[in-house]
């Protein structure tokens, strides 16, 4: 049986209105009031490629996701998709990680499910945008890693797969285990019916923290955010007289001159 580990992270609604967000008063978090979390989208395209498998193999489909005081109404969407089993790696010490950081952490978490075949992460996170997570969890696990993938097919310990392209496609194939980072092309997330979340959130959940991992995420910190803030942005704005349409025009034109925005010739 094939055994994929599909990467998850909880973001703030990326749809939510800009008036529901601010930074606190230290300018180290961004604070979401008035809407919920959902799954980075880029994620579900992860999980949709993982379940697209499952249509046709032999599967198990275990969830990983991390985070502060994650929600498990919210993730247990993805047991309702059809996943198999969901572990939440939720603990202060997961908050606020950069992205290596970040990496190491899943990389140490998929390490302790013992049993890994593939790994499927989005392309991306839906707040960050940064993209490194994917990359650096293979390169840690040390296993093969293709990115930006629009197909997966797997075969007798070979996976291949179409890797999109600025004008196209190619076809790539690596032995397995590996990890791929899947492009937002593959499509959404296959919608789960109201049983199936209803019966999703009766479901048990595992969950981890440092203490079980036997790491402090911290020490892996390669970068610190120093502030979030929002840029300032200051209009100055004149009105060019005069007595007339003709010195009106001659009054703009020494302006602009003057400032240096139009040259005599």
């Amino acid at each position: 049986m094939l055994n994929i580990v599909v990467c998850l992270k909880q973001v703030p609604d990326p749809e939510a209105p800009a008036s529901v967000y601010r930074i606190d008063d230290d300018g180290k978090h961004v604070i979401c009031k008035g809407a919920p979390p959902v799954i980075s989208t880029y994620d579900e395209n992860a999980l949709e490629a993982a379940l697209r498998i499952k249509d046709v193999l032999e599967c198990k489909i275990t969830v990983v996701s991390m985070g502060k005081a994650l929600s498990k109404p919210i993730l247990k969407k993805s047991l309702a998709a059809g996943a198999d089993d969901l572990v939440l790696l939720d603990n202060s010490a997961f908050a606020d990680l950069d992205g290596y950081a970040t990496a190491m952490t899943l990389a140490t978490a998929i390490k302790k499910l013992d049993e890994y075949d593939l790994v499927i992460t989005g392309m991306q996170a839906a707040d960050t945008n940064a993209g490194i997570v994917g990359t650096g969890i293979a390169a840690l696990l040390d296993i093969p890693c293709i990115t930006n993938v629009r197909k997966i097919t797997v075969a007798e310990g070979t996976i291949t797969i179409e890797n999109v392209l600025s004008d196209g496609y190619c076809i790539q194939q690596a032995s397995l285990p590996a990890l791929v980072t899947v492009h937002k092309s593959l499509g959404d997330l296959r919608s789960a019916t109201t049983a199936a979340l209803m019966e999703a959130q009766k479901r048990p959940v595992t969950v981890w923290t440092a203490e079980d991992l036997e790491i402090e995420p911290s020490d892996y910190m390669k970068a610190r955010l120093d502030k979030y803030f929002i840029p300032q942005h200051e209009s100055v704005v004149e009105m060019i007289t005069g007595t007339t349409p003709d010195e009106i025009g001659t009054n703009l034109a020494n302006k602009l001159f003057s400032i240096g925005a139009i040259k005599k010739s």
